[in-house]
């Protein structure tokens, strides 16, 4: 099953025209974090295309000879050499030097696709890979009318690759792939509202947990049935991807684990992340947090929005899949484990709906950015949706859109947002005015929005907008 990637395989396929028309090559770094679809979109447009294609996937920790060779057999097996009684039996003993050659040599006069999938292991076993690539792209392959693909899942390694004192600067067209979006989960899991939006959390819209995910099939029908499978995607792709991220038991990992324990400022997590010597100290913490956001980008971190500049910043996983995995799925998994099953999805279910409140705010403030754009809030001019707090974090207000951030010029809209079994009611409405009016910039322009799972029962034009989730999986349709 393939859901969603329209915009992707749109992009893409439009680079293919350009191929088509000029007869000159192009090519694109794809990146995107591990089980997001890099490959299975990349396969995807192979198949649609009906083009001559050759696939090849590095593997991590073999050598430039191994990789040669098995690049060779790909090569050979596949459907784009143009005479494959041209192909040498051997790989070249000039390594990929030679056999980037060797892939030029035997293009088609047509349109054709060369795939490399996880190119940063390819950089890792041979260190003048990128330079050879450059090389042969400006002497051959770009004479050529091929579509140069270049996958990889080390967002750091993949925006190094193209960077500007690196050998392929300016040769490459960059495309960061995300998860599916919420309308692509709703589809893909076969749920609306409220419902879907349950799914997105828990599956972070990663494609190879949706795949299991039994269509119509509700979060907590479906949780309970993977409660007793050991092997579960819901714990084994979080699992895996902490792995691959932090290898080691380090500073980082600590710092990345405590965040997602709901440590969210700089001194909780300081205080959680440290060892017996006491909390992390600053000129430590400090880098890691900004590697952990901007390079790894495993991290976000949220800022106070309003026409001030405010403090503290907050942090949180990026992935809601793994956030949920650190905050309760682990946990449930080692029940699991000891064949413990109900008492695992008990404790999922116990943890749950306090879990979802907070971590369903991101979620509504990208769909508010989305509604802004597409007319479906009042506010045209907002272009940002951030929350606003302040030092004692009394009040925080969830939804604050705006013209700009992190200091805005101007304030368009207050909301707030309840996820809850009960309606957004006069109690929660005197709240969000009376924090609205603490927000610097906020004025009486300025609009309000409230965002409810389960209704609203407050006066007629109260608020100007009532969001509830059908509007939230709404904002993301065409």
């Amino acid at each position: 099953m393939f859901v969603g990637r329209g915009a992707e395989l749109s992009l893409l396929a439009k680079r293919i025209e350009h191929i088509r028309r000029t007869g000159t090559g192009l090519a694109v770094a794809l990146r995107g974090r591990r089980q997001v679809g890099k490959s299975r979109l990349v396969q995807e447009l192979c198949d649609r295309s009906g083009l001559p294609y050759v696939y090849f996937t590095a593997v991590k920790g073999a050598s430039a000879t191994e990789s040669t060779a098995q690049f060779l057999a790909t090569l050979a097996e596949s459907d784009l050499p143009n005479d494959h009684a041209l192909l040498p039996s051997t790989s070249p003993p000039g390594g990929w030097g030679d056999m980037l050659r060797i892939l030029a040599g035997s293009l088609p006069d047509r349109p054709c696709i060369v795939v490399l999938d996880e190119l940063p292991w390819l950089a890792e076993q041979d260190e003048t890979f990128d330079a050879q690539l450059q090389v042969v792209w400006d002497r051959l392959l770009s004479r050529r009318p091929v579509l140069l693909l270049l996958l990889g899942s080390d967002l750091h390694m993949m925006r190094r690759f193209t960077a500007y004192d690196q050998p392929f600067y300016g040769r490459a067209d960059n495309l960061v792939l995300g998860p599916l979006n919420l309308a692509e989960t709703a589809d893909a899991a076969g749920l609306a509202g409220s419902d879907a939006i349950d799914a997105h959390l828990i599956t972070g819209g990663l494609p190879g947990i949706l795949l299991r995910w039994p269509a119509g099939a509700r979060a907590a029908d479906h949780l309970r049935e993977e409660c007793a499978d050991p092997a579960s995607p819901l714990f084994t792709v979080p699992e895996q991807s902490l792995a691959a991220e932090f290898p080691n038991p380090d500073v980082a990992r600590r710092v990345f684990e405590a965040v997602g324990g709901d440590a969210r400022a700089f001194a909780n997590i300081a205080g959680i992340a440290g060892g017996r010597g006491g909390p992390v100290r600053s000129g430590t913490l400090s880098p890691l947090l900004r590697q952990l956001t901007e390079d790894k980008q495993v991290l976000a971190a949220d800022q106070p929005l309003s026409t001030s500049s405010g403090k503290p910043v907050l942090y949180r996983v990026a992935d809601s899949n793994l956030r949920l995995y650190l905050a309760i799925m682990r946990d449930v998994h080692n029940l699991v484990l000891r064949g413990r099953p109900d008492a695992g999805y008990a404790l999922f279910q116990n943890r749950w709906s306090s879990w979802r409140g907070r971590a369903v705010e991101p979620l509504i403030r990208t769909s508010a950015e989305q509604a802004t754009v597409t007319g479906a809030l009042p506010w045209p001019d907002a272009q940002v949706v951030g929350g606003w707090w302040n030092r004692q974090f009394n009040p925080e207000i969830d939804l604050v859109g705006a013209d700009r951030a992190p200091v805005a010029s101007r304030i368009h809209f207050c909301g707030s947002v309840k996820w809850l079994g009960t309606p957004f009611d006069s109690h929660d409405l005197h709240h969000l005015r009376d924090g609205a009016r603490q927000v610097p910039g906020f004025d009486d322009a300025a609009g309000l929005l409230a965002v409810t799972r389960s209704g609203a029962d407050i006066p007629a034009g109260a608020v100007d907008v009532v969001w509830g989730p059908d509007d939230v999986v709404a904002a993301w349709r065409p």
